[in-house]
């Protein structure tokens, strides 16, 4: 084995010590804050508490992409080495041997059994907030603190927001604190305004991996383009600012966020929209009030404020609200299937967290706040909009009570423009802006009076209804779940592909690796709406409307206990005039069952609009609730409130408002509206399908598991994934998916050939009896070696990458057997071998470098007889500077001895030297 002094010396303080018949090593625990990078395949017993048994097999040994483990010989025996004799003496303990950890598994199992997970909320002190202010900048200028204690229990960590330190160039710059995470944001504009007729705001937010001490798997180890989530955060961040920020504003004005520290206690989302909204109140740009966010869980029966990201794997709401203190202006959420009385209580518990943050944030204005920028404002034209209201209302109701369909109407409302722009030209020739804006306001109020004082909307539906729906299912002949799902003028073609586990979403963030095993990718291309335009990578619009149908169909998917299969769904909008990601939602649905996903319930989406006669107000008595609404109802009212679930309950919710807020009594209004709609739609879908097919699709994979000791997961696998190859090429498989934790998946269509698969995989893992580190139980097979010339020490090579690993690259250089029984040469390139300069991550590395093969130089074989390469040396060698001699074990440069000096000893005895309990 070779040992990292600096790994080991990093992890000693939160480590425990473990031992292995071969030797020991140092593994840091998993609540350890340090990054772990590379697991330890070795079967290996511990020192002291028998509650780590079951971690035996997840031992780390890495830290920042440090080498410790290179390989274990499966032959050696149990031997002291001089790092065991360090440790052991070091730590007065001694090392168990394979008998002990058997007994530590027998204590284990007689242990009483874990008690079942418990909400438990920690006593706070009532909300309250203050603001002081101190002259601690750089230079002795002030830095104005806010400290904000939210009163609700669970939540002891107050939210603190300092400004004057950092950033102090911007418009307005704050950092935001809780617990040990820290989020840092601006907000700036630009000095000229832009001759245009709409708020020119744009928002960024990154989550950087360096807030959680690790770093990007990229080659350059820069944090790149938004992920998906970082997009989705943005959105947040611009949904309840931009209808707040003054009417007219036409500075280019950016809000920035960083997460700088982060401590995995909570998600930093709401924090996320309070602190963009914190720098733009403070800031010189318009904005007319405070603007504040929380997130609401729902658990064990109790409404939870900023719920831990522990206590989130056990709630049934994920609900993320953002307001004013007088009313709501965003809603982000999905729940398992929760009523809707509940989701307006959860708004409303919600919403009292934001409104002392809100009078926090008025207050710590006053004192850092800069004054508002209204002087580049326009004011309205005098007598523009009551010389537009009497020459153009007649035309805008004859338009509106024309019922027509969407290309008639927007032909329609296109050559009305132009007779107004044509008309006011002369009279307004520097005022184009503001003439389109009195247009715009016109069409407002005529399409709320009419609903108002008819009943009725501008293409004749009653307030209530839904357009015609037309629905259907198994579309395409070998796709494995399709429908074409129509609702009037808006039409998705859905479809549903089921796999193995090697199909999941992978997605790296802050918080770690993380598998999806259902999602839903969502495309509105320009066609849809008898357009041209940018077709590639979704854009941050598209990402939401898939993110939100996604979510409204998780909670219906069976486990996957029950379902092994991962899901991808693919939401085509074909046709759109209003609400295509609800359509996708009920689309989706039907592509799931057609692939005989056996989801709990069919699950429906709707879209309701609000029509206001005063768009400047909070919603009133007078609001007019509108279900499903068209493409101009939703660019002319002010609210697009997204609703899915099933007949009991709602799986997901998005609200946006375009005013300055929406009253509690108006959304209960709009949920209780919004349901009679699912309702209805949910009718309209069972005609296409009530229910999942009885079987699966012939075009879809069959799937038998199996399970087997991690330990002996490389039989499985093979030299190079021979092994595996040769199964399913022999058995006719379409896939065998390894996980690390030994269950492995086998996918194919002939049931007997698989059945006769899985018995050669037990027949493979069990013929050794437990693997590396196993004790030798058991008669061993004997292993293929290569056969054929030797290497020539100092010779390049160029061989194909046959593994990678945190501890290196194995290469094959020179080849196996034609006919595959024996293997080909391999050898090792040590991380520390990659390259001249230092490789942290060795998977990020070689995927940077898209290749399959490496150049290197063969070294020679260590004592071990293991074989060594360097890609270092030919680097080297052809830059021609600092050259190298490349010699094996018997040239110039000895290879390391594998023992150890009494120097390295003492600094491994001095580093762990002080721990007191293991």
């Amino acid at each position: 084995m070779r040992f990292s002094l600096n790994a080991l010396a990093a992890v000693l303080s939160s480590a425990v010590l473990f031992g292995s018949t071969s030797d020991a090593f140092i593994a840091p625990l998993v609540a350890s804050r340090t990054p772990i990078v590379a697991r330890v395949e070795t079967s290996s017993t511990i020192v002291s508490q028998h509650a780590f048994a079951k971690r035996r097999n997840e031992l780390y040994s890495t830290v920042n992409g440090d080498a410790a483990d290179v390989a274990v010989d499966d032959e050696s025996e149990a031997s002291d080495t001089p790092i065991t004799e360090a440790l052991t003496e070091a730590l007065g303990e001694v090392l168990y041997d394979e008998e002990s950890t058997e007994e530590a598994a027998k204590e284990e199992e007689a242990a009483p059994e874990e008690e079942p997970w418990k909400l438990v909320l920690e006593e706070v002190p009532p909300a309250s907030y203050s603001v002081e202010t101190t002259p601690t900048a750089p230079g002795g200028g002030n830095v104005h603190k806010l400290t904000i204690h939210l009163g609700a229990p669970g939540h002891p960590d107050p939210i603190i927001i300092e400004t004057g330190k950092i950033g102090r160039q911007a418009s307005a710059a704050i950092t935001m604190t809780r617990g040990d995470s820290v989020l840092y944001a601006t907000a700036s504009r630009d000095k000229d305004k832009r001759d245009i007729d709409f708020l020119p705001l744009s928002v960024e937010h990154q989550e950087r991996f360096s807030s959680a001490g690790t770093t990007s798997g990229a080659f350059n180890k820069r944090d790149g383009r938004p992920a998906e989530h970082e997009i989705l955060v943005c959105r947040l961040i611009d949904r309840p600012l931009r209808p707040l920020i003054a009417e007219g504003w036409r500075h280019e004005t950016q809000l920035l966020s960083w997460i700088l520290s982060y401590d995995g206690v909570r998600t930093c989302d709401p924090l996320a929209i309070t602190a963009s909204a914190a720098a733009l109140w403070l800031s010189d740009v318009p904005l007319l009030k405070p603007v504040a966010a929380a997130m609401v869980g729902y658990i064990d029966g109790q409404l939870v404020l900023n719920p831990t990201v522990e206590q989130m794997k056990h709630s049934r709401l994920n609900l993320t609200v953002a307001g004013t203190k007088e009313a709501v202006l965003m809603i982000e959420g999905a729940a398992d299937f929760l009523p809707e009385d509940l989701m307006v209580e959860a708004v409303t518990f919600g919403h009292e967290a934001i409104k002392i943050q809100c009078a926090g944030l008025e207050e710590l204005g006053k004192v850092a706040g800069k004054a508002k920028k209204y002087d580049s404002i326009k004011p309205p034209v005098e007598g523009l909009q009551e010389a537009m209201d009497e020459l153009f209302t007649d035309k805008v109701d004859e338009i509106f009570n024309g019922d027509m369909a969407k290309k008639d109407q927007s032909a329609a409302q296109s050559q009305l423009n132009e007779a107004v722009m044509l008309e006011f030209e002369e009279k307004y020739p520097e005022e184009k802006a503001a003439v389109k804006a009195a247009f715009k306001d016109l069409l407002c109020r005529r399409m709320f009076a009419k609903a108002k004082a008819s009943g009725t909307r501008i293409d004749g539906r009653k307030l209530n209804e839904v357009r015609v729906i037309d629905s259907e299912a198994g579309l395409f002949p070998r796709v494995h779940g399709s429908a074409l799902f129509t609702r009037g003028e808006t039409q998705v073609v859905a479809t549903a592909t089921l796999g193995d586990s090697g199909m999941r979403q992978k997605i790296d963030r802050i918080s770690g690796m993380e598998e999806k095993r259902f999602y839903l990718q969502y495309t509105f291309p320009p066609s849809c709406v008898g357009e041209t335009g940018r077709v590639g990578a979704p854009g941050r619009r598209e990402v939401g409307h898939g993110n939100l149908a996604e979510r409204a169909l998780v909670p219906t998917l069976p486990s996957e206990a029950d379902f092994p299969y991962a899901i991808r769904v693919e939401s085509l909008v074909t046709e759109s005039n209003g609400s295509s990601s609800m359509a996708s939602v009920c689309g989706g649905c039907l592509a799931l069952m057609d692939a005989g996903v056996p989801i709990k319930s069919p699950i429906a989406g709707i879209a309701m609009g609000m029509l206001l006669g005063d768009k400047g107000g909070v919603s009133d008595e007078n609001a007019v609730i509108v279900s499903d609404i068209l493409g101009t109802e939703d660019a002319l009212g002010t609210m697009d409130f997204k609703v899915a679930g099933n007949k009991e309950g709602i799986t997901t919710f998005q609200l946006d408002i375009k005013c300055e807020g929406l009253t509690l009594e108006t959304m209960k209004k709009a949920l209780d509206q919004a349901k009679e709609g699912r309702l209805h739609i949910l009718g309209e879908m069972e005609k296409a399908l009530k229910e999942p097919r009885a079987e699966l699709p012939a075009s879809v994979p069959k799937m038998i598991k199996v399970t087997i000791s991690p330990d002996s997961i490389g039989k499985v696998i093979g030299p190079g994934g021979r092994q595996i190859r040769a199964l399913i090429e022999d058995f006719k498989l379409d896939n065998i998916d390894v996980d690390e934790s030994g269950e492995i998946q086998i996918l194919g269509f002939d049931m007997e050939q698989m059945e006769k698969a899985k018995e050669m995989i037990v027949t493979l893992t069990s013929s050794m009896g437990g693997g590396r580190g196993g004790g030798g139980r058991g008669e061993r097979a004997p292993k293929p070696t290569y056969v054929g010339p030797e290497p020539e020490e100092g010779k390049i090579y160029t061989g194909k990458i046959t593994g990678i690993h945190n501890f290196g690259v194995f290469v094959e250089i020179l080849p196996g057997a034609e006919d595959g029984s024996t293997p080909g040469l391999e050898g090792l390139c040590h991380v520390s071998e990659l390259h001249i300069e230092r490789v942290r991550n060795t998977e990020g590395f070689i995927r940077a470098m898209n290749t399959e093969t490496l150049e290197v130089v063969y070294q020679g074989k260590n004592k071990k007889g293991q074989h060594q390469l360097s890609r270092k040396a030919v680097l080297e060698e052809r830059r021609g500077g600092g050259k190298r001699s490349i010699n094996g074990a018997g040239g110039a440069n000895e290879e390391q001895k594998a023992e150890m000096s009494k120097e390295e000893i003492d600094v491994i005895a001095a580093a762990i030297d002080g721990i007191s309990e293991l």
